[in-house]
């Protein structure tokens, strides 16, 4: 079946025109994609402010932890000062750095989580409504060209395929390939209706018999 499996049409203007559309699905998700990373970028960039929280309380924690170490050495109180600065630090400074480091992380996930959206969203919805499509056209065309190519030239087949254009097609599309469709089909003319039949998915008769 894979060997059967027809991607673009045969005529020249409905391949250009599938081509053209599956470039630009791919262009479009390649967009929603770079949205989606500039999305992450410009959301990531306010952890500074969460990171600037961070640095404030570690600096602050730090300069209690030098000041501990500088009475440290203090007889009698030296050691219980030292002890009570350190826990100063741990509990004002320290804790502002915590805070920071949360608020970065919350920042990080937030700028993940909308990029992500923001890439996958559209991305979703335009594959949902693009890609049925596609795989009902491919489906269209293989099994038209695996109905024509077998025993092409058997008359009986070509007329059940002039007949279902004579009979199926809509005549603004039959005109572009003959006047008189039903008059072709009485007389055994098959020729333009087989090319018909299979334009309407984009394919071209292979094996025309040359009747007039």
């Amino acid at each position: 079946m894979s060997s059967s499996l027809t991607l673009y049409p045969d005529l020249p203007a409905a391949r250009t025109r599938v081509i053209v559309r599956d470039v630009a699905v791919v262009l479009l998700l390649a967009f929603f994609v770079w949205c989606g990373f500039k999305v992450h970028d410009v959301v990531d960039q306010l952890s500074s402010l969460a990171l600037g929280v961070q640095e404030a309380g570690t600096s602050v924690q730090g300069g209690f932890a030098s000041a501990a170490e500088a009475v440290d050495g203090v007889p009698l109180v030296g050691e219980a000062l030292g002890e009570a600065l350190n826990a100063a630090g741990s509990g004002t400074g320290g804790n502002v750095a915590s805070l920071g480091q949360s608020g970065a992380d919350a920042v990080h996930l937030l700028a993940r989580t909308l990029g992500l959206a923001t890439a996958l969203l559209p991305a979703i919805v335009l594959l949902v409504v693009v890609v049925p499509r596609r795989l009902r056209g491919v489906r269209e065309m293989s099994a038209a060209r695996h109905v024509s190519a077998v025993d092409p030239i058997d008359p009986e087949r070509r007329r059940l395929l002039a007949m279902r254009a004579a009979f199926g097609l809509p005549f603004r599309d039959l005109l572009p390939y003959t006047r008189d469709p039903f008059g072709d089909l009485v007389a055994g003319r098959y020729d333009a209706l087989v090319a018909a039949a299979l334009a309407e998915v984009g394919l071209r008769d292979r094996h025309p018999s040359g009747q007039r």
